[in-house]
């Protein structure tokens, strides 16, 4: 077995930022360690120094939650496959591992996620923390995936934990939101590779939503984005198919077409113009709507799951109930038709399973998750303001990696187990190693935390 790398020293301080260059913050030091043991070794020696510790993948979250002015410990180089069983399909990687990395990676082995997102520059610790899903009603977000977790808490103590050692700890860390340790390693039951036809069409609006039921029923993993002040849905409809399909990848010149000039070089251009002149929003979206032509192809799961994203933009996410969804996007739609608001950004619409997960949106329920941008150079405030009132109405549940403004009174309403959440956190993390002002916002503050920071 390869040594590990030797360790890298603590930086001097300087400016982190998250990869919408909205967040900010100063870390009196950051550490990039390379075992367990040097995370617990940056944990004691953070809290004998009286500073806090957050852990950091690559910053794709839009809140706070990873930005601190204590110790900043980035888990790069905790990278890589650790140990694979392909009889079972458990495969345990290293906290820091990015999802774009190990996709690769599992299908040397034969293996696949079963489910993801539709970006994978995430790591599998910030996927899982966050709450980080794909689309497909019969399937859960990444966090049910896991099978056990390695973690260092609070006071340094090293833990494995699933289903049968420390279950309680499991249950809550697979959507940890950084309050209950630093995870070192993750566990993950991953299925046989599996390929992907994927047909995109655009379909009216209303089309879409009153055929909800059936199109999200009807295909392996469904999603649809629209742009408001259009009436055209973009549906995009996934088949599993086995691994030996034949494969009708999209040609390159197509792809470097479809998914990096238009939709990235010449949509970043028209936003632009957008920003500088907002009346020409509504004849921009109508335009970019328009420019997406229908597309058939075949491909390895993990390339048709995710997309090329470069343009910039603020985005939050809600879950809602299932059946809320159709009225809630049509709710949408009637703000935006009635209010002097240019949104340049589509919504994006997901459904996912049910889970037991005590901070997962899928908690107890299946779930349509919407989420809606708007670019970065526009105004965003009174947009989202409106559709989270929306979402309110509903009893929504926030992604916790992307903008909302509820805090843990509201939220404590909205999850059934959010208490225990929140008592276990208290015993693990008293003093509040792991606190930073967003976790104090969602979560509260644990009794104590005071003595730090």
């Amino acid at each position: 077995m390869q040594a590990p790398p030797a360790p890298r020293p603590a930086t001097h301080p300087a400016t982190w930022q998250n990869w919408s260059g909205d967040v900010r913050s100063r870390p009196a030091r950051t550490v990039t360690p390379a075992t367990p043991d040097e995370v617990a070794e940056a944990v004691g020696a953070a809290q004998r120094d009286g500073l806090r510790v957050k852990a950091v993948g690559s910053g794709h979250s839009f809140t706070s939650i990873a930005a601190t002015d204590g110790v900043l410990l980035r888990m790069d180089r905790l990278d890589g496959i650790l140990s694979v069983d392909r009889a079972s399909g458990l495969v345990t990687v290293g906290g820091g591992a990015p999802l774009h990395r190990l996709n690769p990676l599992l299908a040397e082995h034969g293996l696949a996620l079963e489910n993801m997102g539709d970006i994978d520059r995430q790591t599998i610790t910030g996927a899982i923390s966050t709450g980080t899903h794909g689309t497909g009603v019969r399937f859960g977000s990444i966090s049910t995936q896991v099978r056990a977790l390695d973690l260092v808490l609070a006071d340094g103590t090293a833990v494995h934990c699933s289903a049968d050692e420390h279950p309680e700890l499991f249950s809550a860390a697979r959507v940890g939101l950084g309050a209950l340790g630093v995870v070192t390693a993750v566990t993950l039951q991953c299925v046989p590779s599996f390929a992907l036809r994927c047909v995109e069409e655009p379909m009216p609006l209303d089309r879409v939503l009153d055929g909800l039921d059936e199109l999200v029923d009807g295909s392996d993993h469904f999603e649809f984005f629209w742009f408001p002040h259009t009436r055209t849905a973009l549906t995009k409809r996934l088949t599993r198919l086995p691994a030996d399909a034949p494969l009708a990848p999209v040609s390159p010149l197509r792809r470097w077409f479809d998914d990096d000039f238009v939709t990235n070089t010449a949509y970043e251009g028209l936003l632009r113009l957008g920003a500088r002149f907002p009346s020409a929003v509504p004849a921009i979206t109508r335009f970019a709507t328009a420019a997406v032509s229908a597309r058939d192809y075949t491909d390895v799961s993990h390339r048709v799951f995710a997309t090329r994203r470069d343009v910039r933009f603020r985005e939050g996410e809600y879950a809602v109930p299932r059946e809320q969804a159709a009225e809630v996007i049509r709710e949408i739609g009637r703000w935006t038709d009635t209010h002097d608001e240019k949104v340049s950004f589509p919504l994006e619409v997901r459904f996912s399973a049910a889970d037991d997960i005590p901070l997962s949106p899928g908690h107890g329920r299946t779930s349509a998750y919407i989420a809606f941008h708007q670019y970065h150079r526009m105004p965003h405030e009174t947009y989202f303001d409106a559709v989270q009132s929306i979402f309110d109405a509903v009893d929504g549940r926030p992604h916790w990696g992307k903008l909302h403004r509820l805090d843990a009174e509201r939220l404590r309403r909205r999850y059934p187990r959010f208490d225990e959440f929140t008592a276990l956190r208290d015993r693990l993390d008293p003093e509040g190693v792991f606190r930073n002002a967003y976790l104090d916002r969602v979560l509260g503050v644990p009794g104590g935390s005071d003595r730090i920071g």
